[in-house]
C-alpha cells in the first residue's frame, strides 16, 4: 500500500478558456471541471486509477464537498474533522496551455488536529510500501512538520521491530518521498532525517540549494580566488530554461544529497526530467504532447515513478515512467489523471551515467 499525506488538500476547480485570458473582461468558459486535488490527492488519484492499493490521509469533516468528492471517485482516505472548509483552488487554462493559479491559503489546523494526524499517518505507516508527504503547509503549521512527521514515523518502525536500520518497516519495505517546496522543503532536508527521495521542480530545486549553508551564491559574488566573479562555473538565470542532461541540475541536486537522501527527481516540464541518485545521473526528454492543463501533472510523474518503484523496476525506468505520467497529465483537462494505458513508457529514452566528482555550487541570478 502506498499512503500519502495532504495536509493542505483543495477542491480544484479548472476554468479552460476558447480564448486567451483577457485582464477586466468577461468572459465565457468553453469547460469547466471540479476535482478533488492537492499533491497528495492527486497522487493517490493516479494510483488508484491504476490499480494500485493507496490511502490519502488529509485533514477534512466528512460533509466537506472535497471529501465528499474524494469518497464519491472510489478514493480510500482517512481524514481528521476541522473546523473550517477545505481551500478551494481554481486554475485557469488558455488554448496555448497557459495556466493562471489561484490558490486560497487554506485553514490552520490546531494542535489537536496535527496531533490526531500524526497518529494516523504513524498507524497506517505500518502497512505501508511508500509513506509520501506531499503539498504545502497550512497556516499555523510549523514548517518542519515533514521532519517531525518522519522522525516519528523511523522511531516507530525502530521501536517496533528492533531493527538499528529505522528507515525500513518490520516488512523491510517502508520508503518515504517528499513533494514540498520552500521552508518545508529546506527544513527537512537540513533535519538530516532518512527520506529516500525529494521531487522538486528546477525554481523549488534552486530555492532549496540557495536556502542551505554553502549552497549556491547570487551572480556577482566575490570567489575567494577570484575576486569579482561567481564561484559557480555556470549562471542559471533561468531555471525554465533548465533541460534534462543539463550538468547544472546535477550540481545543484547532487548539493542536497546525502547518506539521509537517498535521490532527487528533477522535473522540468516540457523540458524533461532527471533523476540523481548517489551513483548515478538518469536524463530523459518529454515527449512532445498539446497541453491542456498543467495541475497536477507533477503529481502525476512522482505517482509514476512510485508506480515503477513499487513494482521493483529499476531507476531509469522509474524516470521514465514518471516523464509518460506527467505528459499524460498535462495532456488532460483539469486535474484528471491518466489512466496507465494513456501513459505508455516504451518510447522514453533515458541516458544513464555514473555520477562525476563534483566541484563548485552554481551560481544563481
Amino acid at each position: 500500500m502506498i499512503v500519502t499525506v495532504t495536509l493542505n488538500p483543495s477542491l480544484d476547480r479548472t476554468i479552460e478558456l476558447s480564448d486567451r485570458l483577457l485582464r477586466g473582461q468577461v468572459q465565457r468558459a468553453a469547460r469547466t471541471t471540479q476535482q478533488p486535488g492537492g499533491k497528495g490527492v492527486n497522487v493517490s488519484r493516479a494510483l488508484h486509477a491504476a490499480g494500485v492499493e493507496t490511502l490519502a490521509i488529509l485533514p477534512g469533516s466528512l460533509d466537506d464537498p472535497m471529501i465528499v468528492a474524494l469518497h464519491a471517485d472510489g478514493i480510500p482516505a482517512a481524514s481528521v474533522a476541522v473546523r473550517g472548509a477545505v481551500r478551494a483552488n481554481t486554475t485557469i487554462t488558455e488554448p496555448d496551455g497557459t495556466t493562471t493559479k489561484l490558490n486560497e491559503p487554506g485553514e490552520p489546523l490546531s494542535d489537536e488536529t496535527t496531533d490526531a494526524l500524526m497518529t494516523l499517518i504513524v498507524t497506517h505507516s505500518r502497512a505501508a510500501s511508500w509513506l509520501v508527504l506531499a503539498g504545502s503547509l497550512p497556516p499555523g503549521v510549523p514548517s518542519d512538520f515533514y521532519a517531525r512527521i518522519v522522525r516519528a514515523v523511523r522511531h516507530d518502525a525502530r521501536d517496533r521491530v528492533g531493527a538499528t536500520d529505522a528507515r525500513r518497516t518490520a516488512d523491510g519495505r517502508l520508503r518515504i518521498a517528499v513533494d514540498t517546496s520552500g521552508a518545508p522543503l529546506a527544513a527537512l532536508v537540513a533535519s538530516g532525517e532518512p527520506v529516500d527521495l525529494i521531487k522538486p521542480n528546477a525554481e523549488e530545486l534552486l530555492e532549496l540549494v540557495q536556502s542551505l549553508p554553502g549552497g549556491a551564491v547570487p551572480a556577482g559574488a566575490a570567489s575567494e580566488t577570484e575576486p569579482g566573479r561567481p564561484t559557480g562555473p555556470e549562471i542559471v538565470a533561468d531555471p525554465e530554461q533548465l533541460a534534462a542532461g543539463d550538468e547544472r541540475i546535477e550540481e545543484l541536486a547532487a548539493s542536497v544529497l546525502s547518506e539521509s537522501l537517498g535521490a532527487v527527481l528533477v522535473t522540468l516540464g516540457a523540458n524533461g526530467a532527471e533523476l540523481v541518485t548517489r551513483h548515478a545521473v538518469h536524463a530523459a526528454a518529454a515527449p512532445r504532447i498539446e497541453a491542456r492543463s498543467t495541475v497536477g501533472a507533477g503529481d502525476c510523474s512522482l505517482a509514476g515513478y512510485l508506480l515503477a518503484a513499487d513494482g521493483g523496476r529499476d531507476d531509469p525506468s522509474r524516470l521514465a515512467q514518471a516523464i509518460a505520467y506527467g505528459a499524460a497529465a498535462a495532456a488532460l483537462p483539469g486535474s484528471t489523471v491518466p489512466l496507465p494505458a494513456e501513459a505508455p513508457a516504451d518510447a522514453i529514452v533515458v541516458s544513464t551515467r555514473s555520477r562525476r566528482t563534483l566541484g563548485r555550487p552554481v551560481a544563481v541570478r
